[in-house]
């Protein structure tokens, strides 16, 4: 199934706590239809103290939020996606609001 955001991409939080929010995909995990974004759903882990890190203490990080939380912004606004398919074979995700391409998803048909 064909993903609406992909790494990299700049995205609005549209529910959750952090509604509102703007950052940027870190990673897509999509056996659990979830996404980390930056920035935003940051929790603190309590880590014990190693040989790497002997004073241990507190490590805050991003945690991962569902995907259908997330939409791609398109000039700072959250936008729908539609997947289109060109003439050479090649299928794009274009913004719903204003037609602006968010990138491709593969290339020609060989």
């Amino acid at each position: 199934m064909a993903r609406h955001v992909r790494k990299g991409d700049m995205v609005v939080v549209t529910a959750g706590n952090d509604r509102g929010s703007i950052g940027e995909v870190l990673k897509v995990i999509p056996k659990e239809d979830r996404v980390i974004v930056q920035g935003v759903n940051i929790r603190t882990k309590h880590v014990k103290p190693t040989q790497q890190n002997p004073k241990g203490g507190l490590l805050q990080q991003e945690m991962p939020i569902h995907i259908s939380n997330v939409s791609p912004s398109v000039d700072g606004k959250p936008s729908r996606v539609r997947f289109e398919s060109r003439k050479d074979g090649s299928k794009v995700r274009v913004a719903v609001k204003g037609s602006k391409e968010l990138g491709s998803i593969r290339g020609p048909k060989a």
